[in-house]
């Protein structure tokens, strides 16, 4: 039996995380490790701190603190600020720990005694009114490859070139402003460059089942060629060398922080009293293993991290069954820029909305915008129409329906389900979509898509509202009380269906329904006591005795009011940032295959009349030409029916039949409204066009 194995990339403990490093690597983990627990499998999560490199000695000086004090602060906000937000491994653990020193410094002396490593002299920038040789991320100049004038000792943020950092031109110290030196040094250097042929086979045997922008990505480093890269560094700050005339010399963080996957899985090991028991995850061939990252990280992931466990294939290490990249989130049609103060972080967010239904929102916010082949964009507009129009309105709606109901006509106990009759046409529907919904999400689920995952999740509830209403339960219990029962008896039992479909994306939501309907709370949470249950396939049975007593019936989700937008967008600085001016942020875009999707076609207004019992609407029937529709429209308050006739208006063709007051409407009329409230209907000029025209 397979073993799952789920690490996520370790974010630098130089910063509190923000919204686009959860939505590249830890929350997907988190939903995939609860899916893999809910679906029965033997499941490890891992992830940590990385917490050597420059960016932590750049914000220690300019904090005035040691590393060391940097660190141990930016961990523990992370870590509690990553469980307040339901992402929970098995363990968050940390590179610093003795554990992590002692694996890399083993990982380094094996490479030595296989002769993968040389000793060598070679150039490297030195500054001289700081003494001291500059890491990669000291010094600052124009890239070599696209010009950009802010490129990194080792890498362009702009192109995402890699280079040697003497190849940058116009360089400067990030410590003295001046331009360094070149002076001599020695490090060990690792022969990449062995595994070439090697590394171009494994990245191509993955090539029918990994992202494209994994394989493409890896293929373009395979295609320069690898070649020998320094494994060590000149610094105080990091993991120092185990090797003679190593003295000031520390481990490389290319090399060492993909290592603490491995001493993190020692360290769980450890706690759990099994202390062996991290082997079975690296060195067993049953371990199925999924590093989930940021495109940046890819190279580390698919290359760096696979030849190094390859180093060890002594010992027996596995690697990585497939490396899901995502691709990066934007904000607001703008990229995430912390010196600009055009970023979220999660302790910003969770100051700003303390309450506990956001948890949720933005977990399932993120998810369905979910960079996963391309890079997506987090909008707050967004935000308040997913809670309105999904959260609240199909889940939070159904669950509140369901549970009122139960209360108030059958003392809040399940009702009784009357086996003796058959089946109903609406009750095969529901029993359809439900296990659709099983079967598909753990399909989506499975190939990593949590957008499409969360979105067939969606369609059970919404194939559950559609059951209720087809019911009509709120007529039955006066004529047919045995068949209401049954009919309730079964939204409760889909009610608990949801909660299990929906918990891998909204763990608090899923526990609150459960504990409502009286359920067993399982919510793939690491070190549960239901491990290895296969709670997902069994999530379409009737599991809830008739008679079980209903827990109290709370609101999931409440409407975002537009005062919450401007509470989140208060958040944020501008791309180009003045002093006390914030740029207005560009609205959603779609590209022109979304909008061709919408048909919209010219109508002419044949019949128009007022719809009884309400205020807003009319009734229309309308000729397209090659059909008449019946469209329901929101305005009769700016229009009476006796204006409409003849008039050619614009229908969306193409979207799904709607019920309203009773009446199916086959269609949208579109029409503009100012701030005032005045409302007109978008129609053609021409008298000429007729019905049926297309509008593009």
């Amino acid at each position: 039996m397979k073993r799952y194995l789920i690490t996520s990339a370790l974010p630098y403990a130089s910063g509190i995380t923000h919204l686009g490093n959860v939505v590249g690597s830890t929350l997907p983990a988190d939903i995939y490790a609860r899916f893999c627990r809910l679906h029965g499998r033997e499941t490890l999560s891992i992830s940590g701190s990385d917490e050597h490199g420059v960016a932590i000695t750049i914000a220690a000086e300019k904090a005035g603190v040691t590393p060391q004090e940097i660190i141990d602060k930016y961990h523990t906000a992370n870590k509690l600020a990553l469980e307040k937000l339901g992402i929970h491994f098995d363990l968050y653990g940390r590179t610093s720990s003795p554990l992590h020193y002692s694996t890399a410094q083993e990982f380094f002396t094996v490479w030595l005694e296989k002769g993968l490593l040389t000793k060598r002299e070679d150039d490297q920038f030195y500054d001289s009114d700081a003494e001291m040789f500059l890491p990669d991320r000291y010094v600052e100049g124009t890239c070599p490859n696209c010009g950009y004038d802010k490129a990194r000792g080792d890498q362009c943020d702009n192109c995402g070139a890699y280079y040697n950092q003497l190849d940058l031109k116009n360089p400067k110290s990030l410590i003295s402003g001046k331009m360094p030196v070149v002076r001599k040094t020695q490090h060990w250097y690792f022969h990449l460059e062995k595994f070439q042929e090697w590394t171009e086979a494994y990245i191509e045997g993955h090539a029918a089942e990994w992202k494209d922008n994994v394989i493409q990505q890896s293929r373009s480093w395979l295609k320069q060629g690898l070649a020998e890269r320094a494994a060590t560094r000149d610094m105080k700050w990091g993991i120092p060398v185990p090797a003679e005339g190593a003295e000031g010399k520390v481990l490389y963080v290319w090399f060492e922080a993909v290592l603490g996957y491995i001493s993190i899985t020692k360290q769980w090991s450890l706690d759990v009293g099994r202390e062996e028991d991290w082997k079975k995850w690296w060195r067993d061939a049953d371990t199925n293993y999924t590093a989930f990252l940021g495109k940046d990280n890819i190279v580390f992931h698919a290359i760096i991290f696979p030849i190094l466990l390859r180093t060890m294939e002594q010992d027996g290490y596995i690697l990585p069954t497939n490396v899901p990249a995502n691709e990066f989130l934007n904000l607001e049609g703008q990229k995430f820029s912390k010196s600009r103060g055009w970023a979220i972080d999660l302790l910003q967010y969770q100051e700003m909305f303390p309450e506990e239904q956001h948890v949720d929102i933005l977990r399932y916010v993120l998810t369905m915008n979910m960079p996963e082949t391309k890079d997506s964009d987090f909008t707050w507009r967004d935000y308040q129409a997913r809670t309105n129009n999904e959260l609240a309105a199909i889940l939070g709606n159904y669950v509140n329906r369901v549970m009122q109901f139960a209360y108030k006509n059958f003392d809040g106990k399940v009702p009784a389900y009357d086996n003796a009759k058959p089946v109903t046409e609406h009750e095969e529907a529901l029993q359809a979509a439900v296990a659709n919904g099983v079967k598909l999400i753990a399909e989506q689920m499975d190939v990593f898509r949590f957008r499409d995952a969360a979105t067939e999740a969606m369609n059970v509830a919404r194939a559950a509202n559609k059951y209720f209403n087809d019911k009509a339960p709120w007529k039955s219990i006066k004529d047919n009380v045995d068949d209401c029962a049954r009919t309730i008896n079964v939204c409760i039992q889909t009610a608990n269906t949801l909660a299990t479909l929906f918990a891998p994306l909204l763990p608090h939501t899923a526990q609150k329904i459960q504990s409502m309907v009286g359920s067993a709370v399982n919510v793939g949470e690491p070190n549960t006591t239901c491990l290895y249950d296969d709670a997902w396939t069994a999530a379409g049975n009737h599991t809830i005795a008739a008679g079980t007593q209903l827990g109290e019936s709370v609101i999931l989700f409440t409407k975002i009011e537009d005062d919450t937008l401007a509470k989140g967008m208060s958040m944020l600085g501008s791309p180009e940032k003045t002093e006390g001016e914030v740029e207005k942020p560009a609205e959603d875009l779609i590209d022109i295959g979304e909008f061709a999707k919408v048909k919209l076609r010219t109508g002419i207004v044949i019949a128009a009349e007022a719809v009884p019992k309400s205020e807003k609407l009319l009734k229309l029937q309308v000729d397209l030409g090659t059909e008449q529709r019946q469209v329901l429209a929101g305005i009769a308050k700016h229009y009476s029916p006796e204006d409409l006739i003849g008039k050619t208006v614009v229908v969306v063709a193409n979207l799904k039949p709607a019920k309203l007051m009773g009446m199916e409407s086959q269609g949208m009329i579109l029409a503009a409204s100012n701030a005032a409230g005045e409302l007109a209907l978008v129609s053609p000029l021409s008298t000429t066009i007729g019905g049926g025209a297309e509008v593009r």
